[in-house]
């Protein structure tokens, strides 16, 4: 074929951009030159081809709208996060859904309810389209350490099928401030390029209070840099921050989330679920999980998690023996005296009759004596014996002939 190079150069700037029947004439004239005897020049072309194909599997996925809403690229697992130019060091961590193996956080009822809500705004993102409404792009989750705000976050990353952008930002903060800024410009570029969920966990690291007097003029200027970079992350996709010091952030930065949404430490309901969820595979008595549940009062769902793995160890290495339950919470009252509040603590190592007095006469707990006597290895009539006084409510229902 005359002017083959010019033909050549010709289909490799077309298949730049290939539309199918534009691929298919190419395709033709391969065949047609190869029929002709021309191989050398059909090979030419299969070559054109051939590297457009490549180049088609390695090229970023082209911008789309998920069916949660958020706008960008697709995360690969060969994805690549900024890194600190003078450390070299990743300034981010990618989590896909798939590697999410969790069930749903046990919270009350108000919180589980508004974080149903939040997923159920991103799944039904087109709906809301429909009446010019988009959902919530900024949220922060706050609380005690331990309550479960990062394990709430990748659950909702889970639900929604989206990666997590996973920033802690006690880890960003450069001793050069100029750096801690240029680094929070380059996670936001990349965070809006891509479809994610965008997680700033120890938020209050950055986001301090801008008149603390005890900060350097710069610390505020790496502050700003944040405002201005979630601002402009609006409307691209959900960006979560979380925090165990909400009273450091400033208040600017408590304007830029739509939800802040409190996670509170567990009442005795949710307490009693944590522990029946770290239970297995252990069998306890329902006596157990009650008294477990009921001595953790104050304690985070982490702490309730250790004290289940105590209580587990124990009954391993006791056979099973479930007489053992008192003296195994003394001794993770012992060794972990801050995770149990003063009272309970102190009856735990009180005597016997005042601690099976409190114990029955709980409405909470609403044990039995033969509940109390199964607990701590007695009988029912020494357990009536030492706690002395029939409780109160035992009282009325003998009253009305119950």
């Amino acid at each position: 074929m005359n002017h083959f190079p010019i033909v050549q150069a010709l289909c490799r700037a077309a298949m730049a951009q290939p539309t199918p029947a534009l691929r298919k004439q190419v395709e033709r004239l391969r065949d047609a030159l190869a029929r002709e005897g021309k191989q050398k020049q059909a090979a030419s072309l299969a070559s054109v081809l051939s590297a457009a194909d490549r180049m088609k599997d390695i090229a970023p996925s082209r911008i789309i709208r998920s069916k949660v809403g958020p706008l960008g690229e697709a995360i690969h697992r060969s994805t690549q996060v900024p890194v600190d130019k003078e450390t070299a060091a990743p300034l981010a961590e990618i989590i896909f859904p798939e590697d999410i193996n969790m069930v749903a956080p046990l919270f009350n009822p108000t919180v589980a309810q508004a974080t149903k809500s939040i997923v159920g705004e991103w799944q039904n993102c087109e709906m809301l389209l429909t009446v010019d409404i988009r959902p919530s792009n900024t949220c922060l989750i706050y609380g005690d350490p331990g309550t479960g705000k990062t394990r709430l976050a990748l659950w909702i990353a889970r639900e929604l099928m989206l990666p997590v952008v996973l920033i802690r930002l006690d880890g960003l903060v450069s001793s050069f401030l100029g750096t801690t800024a240029r680094n929070i410009g380059n996670l936001f570029t990349f965070a809006n390029r891509y479809q994610c969920i965008l997680l700033l966990d120890e938020f209050d690291a950055i986001a301090k209070l801008r008149d603390d007097p005890q900060e350097v003029g710069e610390i505020k200027r790496v502050v700003n840099t944040l405002l201005q970079n979630l601002d402009g992350r609006k409307d691209i996709g959900l960006t979560i921050g979380i925090t165990n010091h909400p009273a450091l952030l400033d208040p600017a930065v408590w304007r830029r989330f739509e939800i802040q949404l409190d996670i509170p430490r567990p009442d005795f309901q949710v307490r009693e679920a944590i522990a029946k969820h770290f239970m297995p595979p252990v069998q306890a008595p329902d006596a157990h999980i009650r008294l477990i549940s009921w001595f953790a009062e104050g304690s985070t769902g982490a702490e309730i998690e250790a004290l289940v793995r105590t209580y587990k160890k124990a009954r391993a290495i006791q056979k099973g023996d479930p007489h053992g339950l008192l003296e195994t919470l003394r001794q993770f009252a012992a060794l972990n005296a801050a995770r149990i509040q003063p009272d309970r603590r102190e009856l735990l190592f009180a005597k016997p009759e005042k601690l099976f007095r409190v114990m029955y006469n709980d409405k909470t707990l609403n044990f039995t004596l033969a509940d109390i006597g199964e607990i701590a290895g007695r009988d029912k009539s020494t357990v009536s014996r030492l706690i002395g006084k029939p409780r109160d409510r035992a009282k009325k229902k003998e009253a009305i002939g119950g």
